[in-house]
């Protein structure tokens, strides 16, 4: 058994303890990785502790190296490749900026792992037998979006999963680390056949666990060119997930496209104004959207008004027109993780700047007919959405290509939403189950 990142050991006397306890003929080899001096006393100390109780069974051996450098290249000081029957791990969390060493490492190895726990769980399954079981402790932020990508499809033409532990609640679990997404607990075993999934949530370490079996293709989608890792947790979310993948109609069909807006304010402070100013345009950032459309002005500690002095700043503009926006950021205690709202050109007549925590709908850079943005938004707005995105986002983004894969009703039916006015979640939620089922 490995386990990377040991830290003091506790994972691995965890495994002791049960292992023994349901096997207790089991013969156990531990192999400890752990790159700080300062712990390995206590890690030699787990790790004794684990042969005692093991009486001549379990033979343990703390290791003081950086994983993923000393397990990479040429001059590899670990030589781990597949042998291992279990990897069990809690991995350290940080982005991997692409200048780093340990990027450069992952990449000499062929796999790109934009963050520490990604590139430990890719090396760890690289430990493993064929047939040997990988279980770790991550952030679920792999799931979805662009930035796991290429370290998401590695990872599922490496295993196949078993099991998928979710933690509802991101203020208990792991509480005192900072860390900000849903985190889970996977189980998947290398060059395994992909068939049935547990999936099991619950709300921290300590409460009840409901689980149930699906099968894997409720998981990860076949012909999903993203590769997201989905979890219909109860049987609502298959329910939900069944409604919205049924529709017709991809951004693609629709002719709609979606982007993140074009100003990254701190890069243009010299065109920001929080004073009207000649020849300024609005500037909308996530404050402006209130209630469905976008108060503007309004009094926000954001710059309210954008003055393009060059061509580099007028081509962030977008012309006059009706367009959908979403915020790019929320997180799974909002009432909604996908806010739209629609830009109104009577409102505001002329060209209009995005911020980038936005994400803005729109045709071929111009804007859209009234009712087709509003229809977007209740679309976007309303609770089926929200439940089926739940279902594959665990962190707190918002990615064009998240909204890029959601599937929509046809034009007909958007505008027919975008017609009705709404008042409040529940007429929302009427008006789109009523026409969706029509």
């Amino acid at each position: 058994m490995l386990d990377p990142g040991a830290g003091s050991g506790v994972l691995a006397a965890a495994l002791v303890v049960r292992a023994l306890s349901e096997q207790p003929d089991l013969s156990i080899e531990i192999v400890a990785i752990e790159r700080d001096p300062a712990v390995m006393p206590y890690l030699r100390a787990t790790l004794a502790a684990c042969e005692r109780v093991g009486g001549g069974s379990v033979r343990a051996k703390a290791v003081e190296a950086d994983f993923i450098l000393d397990s990479t290249g040429l001059d590899a000081a670990l030589n781990m490749e597949g042998r291992f029957d279990l990897v069990i791990e809690n991995p350290p969390y940080g982005k991997l900026a692409v200048s780093s060493a340990h990027r450069a490492a992952m990449r000499s190895a062929g796999i790109d792992a934009p963050n520490l726990y990604a590139a430990f769980l890719a090396l760890s399954v690289a430990a493993l037998r064929p047939g040997g079981q990988v279980v770790a402790i991550t952030p679920r932020s792999f799931f979805n979006g662009p930035y796991f990508g290429a370290f998401r499809a590695h990872l599922l033409d490496s295993i196949a999963l078993d099991r998928v532990h979710v933690f509802d609640s991101r203020s208990t679990v792991f509480a005192d680390t900072g860390v900000l997404q849903e985190n889970v607990i996977l189980a998947g075993t290398r060059g395994a056949t992909p068939g049935a999934v547990e999936l099991s949530v619950s709300r921290d370490h300590t409460d009840d666990i409901s689980s149930r079996v699906v099968p894997y293709e409720t998981v990860v989608f076949p012909g999903d060119a993203n590769r997201f890792i989905r979890l219909a947790t109860d049987a609502e979310d298959t329910a939900v997930a069944e409604l919205v993948l049924s529709q017709p109609c991809s951004l693609a069909d629709l002719g709609v496209q979606v982007s993140t807006g074009r100003v990254v304010d701190f890069r243009s402070r010299h065109a920001l104004s929080s004073v009207e100013q000649p020849d300024a345009v609005p500037l909308i950032y996530p404050g402006n959207l209130r209630d469905g459309g976008v108060l503007w002005p309004r009094a926000i500690r954001k710059p309210q008004w954008f003055q393009p002095g060059d061509d580099k700043h007028r081509a962030m503009l977008l012309p006059e027109g009706w367009y959908a926006v979403v915020k790019r950021f929320s997180a799974k205690e909002e009432r909604r993780r996908i806010v739209a709202s629609v830009w109104s050109p009577v409102d505001n007549p002329g060209e209009v700047a995005f911020e980038n925590h936005l994400n803005v709908f729109h045709i071929g850079g111009g804007g859209l007919d009234e009712e087709l943005a509003k229809g977007i938004a209740v679309w976007l707005n309303s609770s089926v959405i929200d439940k089926f995105f739940r279902t594959f986002s665990g962190h707190t983004q918002v990615n064009a290509t998240d909204l890029r894969t959601l599937r929509f009703p046809t034009t007909v039916v958007l505008r027919e939403l975008g017609r009705r006015p709404v008042a409040s979640q529940v007429e929302v939620d009427s008006l789109v189950m009523g026409l969706i089922a029509a």
